[in-house]
């Protein structure tokens, strides 16, 4: 679809979007009732700002999203702005030569306002060596974000001069020796210029713990070599090595100085704070921005909103800050832009979205490829896979460049469809366009294919395509194809796709588990469904409600009901109660195992844990007691379901209904035979019937012979009259 309608859907997608942008709900625009002239009314009112065009896309990363089961990862650029000049030290001065002859033996002072990393820095000097981080890479514009390999340290042409000798340095350091001991040589050799430089590419090295131990040596110099863009280059590096508690320690201990307190350095902070997920830390850190008045710019914005999203603040709380920060006079950005946007479809509220998006750009702020992908994830999530390909054709049409996301975003919607031949098209057209298919391309690919239950051939032969174009298989990917083997009935394919996978060292996610669990259950072997369950709690694999009624479901089915109480209590122990959804399953297998009686029971024990029962519970209890005849409590349970007003869809009720239907009048039939037949008998309208002996002809005589029947007194006068 995607290559056929490229040409004609841009004028559809107008009167979709046109729609799509007269719609509203009560529940989800209760913040949102001002009108598209209001909006723009309100986007208007920084008019006489200039719009800002930030150099380069430091936070949108950020508002890129990867699948439901992978964590977000995002990387950010650096400023280019280097506050502070270069100093020289004067040699000549007495306290500069003390310092200088200074031993390593003896102990430093804490100067006030220096941070001392450790108490007793030796005591930890063997972590400088062991500790490395991997480092993000990072993403070009046009291109996805991809994982990268450590870079070898020896390999890298390292710049002549101090900066270099540094570097080298840091590479060889002997053991039980931090880099600021180290660096007693390079003493007044070094300007703040080149230590930026140096801490950029110990960063690009992942000597995280170096840099950190450089920016103590850089504080303790006389004067301080320790400037705002220091500040911006560190922070970020250690938010992506997961020290959050460092970026903290080191923030707390900025200097009151004028110069230091940047919004940069706080916009840095929290950046980094962000990416380790440390949100409250960088909520402190803007509370903290406020009460030193440190006048807020744009990028503190996009990060204040993307923060608000994480923690679970709602889209009109990121609105009423965006309007906080127009109030003022924060300049716009694409970083403003999309970090909004995100807030509003990761709600739901596509339509507000499109708004806000059209208002902005009609001010000069421009939607790139990221601000694209995250409206078209949000409609093809919605499974509105038409307006997604009329927003494709129309950033098209606009001359904004896909990225690789962009056609992943359409392959996933396709493949929810059960679509693979769009999906093939759509690989096809990736490469035209110039990019390569990564490993979610062929993940989709196999998803679509796997989805179908005939088809989990070509769900194997989409995994070794991708691994003959030399593109390494995740996790997902295995997981797809193990849900391909389960739906065709292959479980043995599916448990030996996933011995490949531990082979190849990749850790099965939960996800992973529970699609391989599900392709026993659809077996019947509950051997394999123990086993498995054994395997997870071993690698301490938390299981999910999905999981847990998986292996409710195959327990009860196969009649091993102890097991699925077992099940249960695990519920319990993992702090999930059991749902209505839970008995459901559990009432169905004891329906089909012929432990109808129970059932009540279980009712009993919905009550106690003040579970509600809806139409599937009372539906399943009278097929139950319909299968074994039992019309009696058949007819109760559905008396009881039309009083409690759980009544299924009109389709299922009126199966149900027929069913009970023929049961009551063939019921009615009987009990209307046995009324008359007691009636009569005590009338004294029926003759008795006479035992005699049988001939061999008594098979071809008529059962029923008609007579007249006439009252005892008319009876009696044909007597008298005779």
């Amino acid at each position: 679809m995607a290559l056929v309608h490229q040409h004609h859907l841009p004028q559809s997608f107008q009167s979709i979007r046109k729609a799509n942008l007269k719609q509203s709900t009560s529940n989800s625009c209760l913040f949102f009732q001002f009108s598209t002239r209001k909006l723009a009314g309100c986007l208007c009112a920084t008019s006489p700002n200039p719009i800002s065009q930030s150099p380069s896309p430091i936070f949108l990363p950020f508002l890129e999203e990867e699948e439901e089961e992978e964590e977000e990862e995002e990387d950010e650029e650096e400023h280019k702005e280097v506050l502070g000049g270069n100093t020289t030290e004067d040699w000549n001065d007495p306290l500069v030569r003390f310092f200088k002859s200074r031993t390593s033996t003896t102990q430093d002072p804490l100067p006030e306002s220096k941070l001392s990393l450790q108490k007793n820095r030796r005591s930890s000097w063997h972590l400088a060596s062991d500790v490395e981080c991997s480092v993000e890479a990072e993403i070009a514009p046009g291109e996805d974000k991809k994982q990268s390999g450590l870079v070898s340290r020896n390999s890298r042409a390292l710049p002549d001069g101090v900066v270099g000798d540094i570097v080298r340095t840091a590479r060889n350091l002997p053991q039980n020796t931090t880099l600021g001991e180290a660096l007693g040589d390079f003493e007044g050799k070094i300007d703040e210029k080149e230590c930026l430089e140096v801490l950029r590419l110990l960063g690009e090295e992942n000597l995280v713990v170096c840099c950190l131990y450089f920016f103590e040596w850089m504080g303790l110099q006389e004067p301080s070599l320790v400037t705002p863009r220091a500040y911006s280059i560190l922070f970020p590096l250690l938010g992506r090595a997961g020290m959050g508690d460092k970026i903290m320690v080191l923030f707390k201990n900025i200097p009151l100085k004028k110069e230091l307190q940047d919004v940069h350095v706080y916009n840095s902070a929290m950046s980094g704070l962000m990416v380790c997920k440390r949100y409250n830390d960088a909520c402190e850190v803007y509370a903290a921005m406020e009460t030193n008045k440190v006048n807020p710019d744009h990028v503190t914005c996009s990060i204040m909103i993307t923060v608000m999203r994480k923690i679970g603040r709602s889209a009109k709380d990121s609105w009423d800050y965006f309007e906080k920060m127009n109030e003022k006079g924060v300049k716009w950005s694409p970083e403003v832009l999309g970090a909004l946007i995100k807030a509003f479809c990761d709600e739901g509220l596509k339509s507000q979205a499109l708004i806000i998006q059209l208002e902005m750009e009609k001010k000069g702020v421009t939607s790139n490829a990221i601000v694209y992908n995250t409206i078209m994830d949000a409609f093809s999530k919605s499974n509105q896979i038409e307006e997604a390909e009329g927003l494709f054709a129309e950033m098209k049409a606009k001359g904004v460049k896909p990225t690789s996301a962009t056609f992943n975003i359409l392959m996933d919607a396709y493949s929810r469809r059960m679509q693979p031949e769009i999906v093939e098209k759509l690989l096809i057209e990736m490469k035209d366009t110039g990019f390569e298919p990564n490993v979610k391309s062929y993940t989709c690919l196999i998803s679509a294919y796997g989805r179908k239950k005939t088809m989990s051939d070509m769900a194997a032969d989409a995994f070794l395509r991708m691994k003959k174009n030399g593109i390494k298989p995740n996790s997902h990917s295995y997981t797809a194809l193990i849900h391909a083997y389960s739906v065709s009935g292959w479980h043995e394919k599916a448990y030996s796709t996933f011995e490949n996978m531990l082979q190849e060292g990749l850790k099965p996610s939960i996800e992973t588990y529970t699609t391989l669990l599900d392709a026993f259950r659809r077996a019947g072997d509950t051997e394999a469904l123990m086993k498995i369950w054994k395997l997870m709690i071993r690698e301490k694999v938390a299981g999910t409600r999905v999981t847990f009624n998986i292996l409710l479901d195959g327990f009860a089915k196969q009649g091993h009901y102890i097991e699925a109480r077992d099940v249960i209590s695990e519920f319990s122990k993992t702090g999930l109660q059991p749902t209505i959804m839970t008995y459901n399953m559990l009432m169905n297998a004891y329906a089909r195992g012929g432990q109808h009686l129970k059932m009540p029971q279980l009712l009993q024990e919905m009550a106690a844990r003040e579970l509600k029962p809806d139409s599937v519970t009372y539906s399943t209890m009278i097929y139950a007691f319909v299968r074994v005849r039992d019309f009696k409590r058949a007819f109760f349970y559905h008396k009881k379901m039309v009083k409690s007003g759980q009544v299924p869809d009109v389709k299922s009720y009126q199966k149900l209904r027929s069913i009970l239907d023929a049961k009551l009048d063939t019921k009615n039939r009987k009990d209307k035979s046995a009324i008359l037949g007691i009636m009569n008998s005590k009338l004294g309208m029926v003759k008795a019937k006479k035992k005699g002996k049988k001939d061999e002809f008594w098979k071809n005589k008529r059962k029923y012979v008609k007579t007249l029947r006439i009252s005892p007194n008319e009876q009696a006068k044909v007597e008298t009259g005779s």
